[in-house]
């Protein structure tokens, strides 16, 4: 009896031992009192007329009397609208142009002739390593300059997986940007004309969301 009981108390602990490890991300966070992490992988949105429309209307919205304080909006809808409709910064040869907020930053990736950023020698020997199109992918943040102005300041830019390096990503935004540049923008940045009702840009939680301005009817 004495080993039989032994041996059930050992089978308990076991399955305790079991749950306790399929369950550990759970109990773990309450006696620390540290959240569980969630990992999330990225979603990307294609940018298209229909979704830059929509980020169009919201925009306007922030503009309205009676309109919003706030509104939120996904990658595809606010790439879709600054880098097509407003910046046109996306090259008409471009292709699969996607867009998603990765962390506090909106990332766009897009498939372009490399012919169309070797213009300004910024490349430098990355150019004899690719191919004649090639996945093009730059990530930033939003910043209001000043009514009626924003920037979107480059964090980082990629083709295929070679990143350009920090002192050759001005160059590489003048070749893509054609634009003239207003004073005031970051030689890192693309200038972004926005209504004066926008107050302040914030990146978080998947999503993209725009204020209006304090002060703004």
């Amino acid at each position: 009896m004495g080993c039989l009981l032994r041996l059930g108390c050992l089978f308990v602990l076991l399955c305790v031992g079991v749950v306790a490890w399929l369950t550990h991300d759970k109990w773990i966070a309450r006696v620390s009192g540290t959240p569980p992490t969630v990992s999330s992988t990225p979603v990307w949105e294609p940018l298209t007329p229909e979704a830059g429309e929509r980020g169009h209307r919201a925009i306007e919205a922030l503009a309205k009397p009676t309109g919003p304080v706030f509104e939120n909006l996904h990658a595809g809808e606010v790439a879709s609208y600054v880098f097509q409709s407003v910046a046109k910064t996306i090259p008409t040869t471009a292709d699969s142009a996607q867009a998603a907020v990765i962390g506090d930053a909106l990332f766009v990736r897009a498939v372009v002739p490399v012919r169309a950023l070797t213009g300004t020698g910024a490349l430098g020997p990355l150019a004899s390593l690719l191919n004649d199109r090639e996945t093009l992918s730059f990530g930033g943040t939003f910043r209001v300059i000043r009514p009626g102005l924003s920037e979107f300041q480059v964090r980082e830019i990629k083709l295929r997986d070679f990143k350009v390096p920090a002192g050759a990503v001005p160059r590489l935004l003048r070749q893509i940007d054609h634009g003239k540049r207003p004073e005031g923008v970051a030689a890192d940045a693309i200038a972004v004309p926005t209504p004066a009702s926008l107050g302040d840009v914030r990146i978080a939680n998947g999503r993209v969301t725009l204020y209006k301005t304090t002060g703004a009817p």
